[in-house]
């Protein structure tokens, strides 16, 4: 099994050299939201998920590890 959806998010911010907080407010979703996803205590809604995706320019395979 891959790594799982709030590790992967921490990995692309750290690969951009970007916070929590830009992220935030280049996706529109809560530092607080996006600390939760990261640590692995919550996950990302569908809407949330392409918000991120968007951002970061992966598909949402990536998420799924139906590829790296």
């Amino acid at each position: 099994m891959g790594k799982m959806v709030g590790e992967k998010i921490k990995k692309l911010r750290e690969e951009k050299n970007i916070s929590q907080q830009e992220l935030a407010e280049k996706t529109g979703i809560a530092q607080t939201t996006i600390s939760k996803y990261e640590k692995n205590i919550s996950s990302p809604d569908f809407n949330k998920m392409i918000k991120i995706a968007d951002y970061f320019r992966v598909s949402l395979d990536y998420f799924a590890d139906r590829y790296k």
